[in-house]
């Protein structure tokens, strides 16, 4: 298995914890902008000491990072700080499956994406394998009472649509990032690049909630051994990410990151011994047939 599928899978499997504690957030009183600031602030040091230590183990300098590099990497961080809000605040939404299904149509804004700023296209047979799995994630997030009846157009209908097309920008900005980088090592591309974006979307986060919400910065550091996990996870899991955009096209990367549904499927079932409905099982069957298409052809 190449290592791009490898880091993909894992940073899905990390993803999917990280979204579990972020909810909790939410529960012990963080606002959605402390919670989202939770997700960078941690990740600094880590991502940092990161660096530092690949540059002490394998000789390496830090190479010039020019303004495209910039570009990049802060178009992403402010991608992913917007699909992040938008996600945290699907989290008091009645609609929550439903929003969260819309933000699944980020694979398709990314395979756009790649191919109008990077030109990076995806080929015929991986956008059918892109399709087939956006059509096995709708089902495995159809509400219980149907699509109509579920209330489609609403609030949180909007929120997902905008966490994905966002979640598309950020997955563009730290492909393109991280190609900018002039080293041959991708995890040093991908350390590099994610300490870079997560220092700026730090002072960004810590700048906006001193704005607009006093008090919420001390909030999230009174709540240290919540929020820390969540900058463990969060770091281990864009560490992931960023090691497979090094490697390949931002829509493959995340159309096989789509398996994290399927990890959410698998917990229900093995750790509080839900029984699938024949739905989530025909999901997940088109989810793992689209995710072998794109393996296949990337």
């Amino acid at each position: 298995m190449e290592l791009w599928v490898i880091a993909t899978i894992a940073a899905a499997a990390v993803q999917t914890v990280r979204f579990m504690l972020q909810k909790r957030l939410k529960e012990i009183g963080l606002s959605t902008g402390g919670a989202t600031f939770s997700r960078f602030l941690f990740a600094v040091p880590l991502a940092c000491f990161g660096v530092a230590v690949l540059v002490g183990l394998r000789g390496y300098s830090i190479p010039p990072l020019g303004l495209t590099f910039w570009t990049f990497a802060i178009a992403g961080g402010v991608g992913q700080i917007i699909a992040t809000f938008c996600t945290v605040a699907l989290f008091s939404e009645r609609s929550f499956a439903v929003g969260i299904a819309f933000t699944k149509t980020e694979t398709v804004q990314v395979a756009l994406f790649s191919a109008v700023f990077l030109a990076e296209a995806v080929s015929g047979l991986g956008i059918v394998a892109i399709l087939i799995g956006l059509a096995g994630v709708l089902m495995l997030s159809r509400p219980e009472q149907g699509w109509i009846a579920g209330k489609i157009f609403n609030r949180a209908t909007v929120l997902g649509l905008l966490a994905g097309a966002f979640f598309g920008v950020s997955a563009i900005g730290y492909r393109g990032a991280t190609l900018e980088i002039a080293n041959d090592d991708p995890l040093f591309r991908a350390m590099l690049a994610l300490a870079c974006v997560t220092a700026f979307q730090s002072v960004a986060m810590a700048l906006w909630l001193r704005w607009r919400e006093a008090g919420e910065i001390g909030r999230v550091l009174g709540a240290w051994r919540a929020t820390l996990p969540v900058g463990v996870t969060g770091v281990l899991g864009s560490l992931g990410w960023f090691t497979a955009f090094a490697l390949q096209n931002a829509a493959y990367v995340r159309s096989v990151g789509q398996v994290e549904l399927i990890f959410s499927i698998l917990v229900s079932m093995l750790v509080f011994g839900e029984k699938p409905k024949a739905r989530e099982v025909a999901g997940m069957g088109l989810l793992a047939v689209s995710i072998i298409l794109i393996v296949a052809v990337a």
